[in-house]
């Protein structure tokens, strides 16, 4: 079974943003952008840094977590 392992259709969703769009900004083709949202092909890590560029995330937010069971804590400063 495999897992989805990047988020970018979500988080063009929060965005309010298409595939097309993205297509667009990056030069790529439709249908990389399709084969990458869901899930069935992955972008280069130096891609999915231009794709957090584009929309104006943290590139963690383009990746889904491998470990089920890690807790955040943000320690003050």
């Amino acid at each position: 079974m495999s897992k989805d392992i990047n988020r970018i259709k979500v988080v063009l969703a929060e965005k309010k943003r298409t595939n097309k769009w993205l297509a667009e900004t990056l030069g790529k083709d439709p249908a990389t952008i399709s084969k990458w949202c869901t899930n069935i092909a992955q972008p280069s890590l130096e891609t999915l840094v231009r794709i957090a560029d584009c929309l104006e995330v943290d590139v963690k937010e383009l990746i889904n977590s491998t470990r089920e069971d890690v807790v955040y804590i943000k320690m003050p400063k």
